[in-house]
């Protein structure tokens, strides 16, 4: 295992466990008692514990899907009850304080973290990038004529 995949492992880790405190604080604090969205909360809060520690220990790749996937659905579920509501549920802003802005910028990183592991791996699959391969082809050009004029001495 790579220094980098140990730092995104953590960096997975610390992201869904900063997610998953805050919504099990509020769950504590009172969203118990909201019908469905306090459901929401602690399902949230075991399901990224549960990822964090997985993906910490070393589990397989897809669980970092899975934690994306819970992190784009809490960034999605925050912004509809910011706008339109959610299960009747709405609130305004950055309330509760500093719990909202917490979960939230746990949850991007969540999501970029995510973003940069699949980008890497296109690139990886995709091969050498086009300027690689560009300066590659240039010097094996620059070598031809070597090569013919050792061949036509000969």
């Amino acid at each position: 295992m790579t220094l980098t995949n140990i730092l995104v492992r953590a960096g997975f880790a610390v992201s869904l466990i900063v997610s998953a405190g805050s919504h099990a604080y509020l769950y504590i604090h009172g969203y118990q008692h909201i019908p469905s969205i306090g459901t929401s909360f602690l399902i949230q809060a075991s399901a990224s514990f549960a990822l964090a520690l997985l993906i910490a220990l070393g589990g397989p790749d897809w669980l970092r899907w899975a934690a994306a996937a819970i992190a784009g659905g809490s960034l999605v579920a925050f912004v509809a009850s910011r706008t339109v509501g959610i299960f009747g549920f709405s609130e305004t802003g950055w309330q509760p304080s500093p719990y909202a802005a917490l979960s939230v910028g746990a949850e991007m990183l969540t999501v970029l973290l995510w973003a940069g592991l699949v980008a890497n791996a296109r690139r990886i699959k995709r091969g050498p990038s086009y300027e690689t391969r560009l300066q590659r082809d240039r010097m094996l050009l620059d070598q031809e004529p070597a090569q013919r004029g050792q061949r036509q001495g000969g």
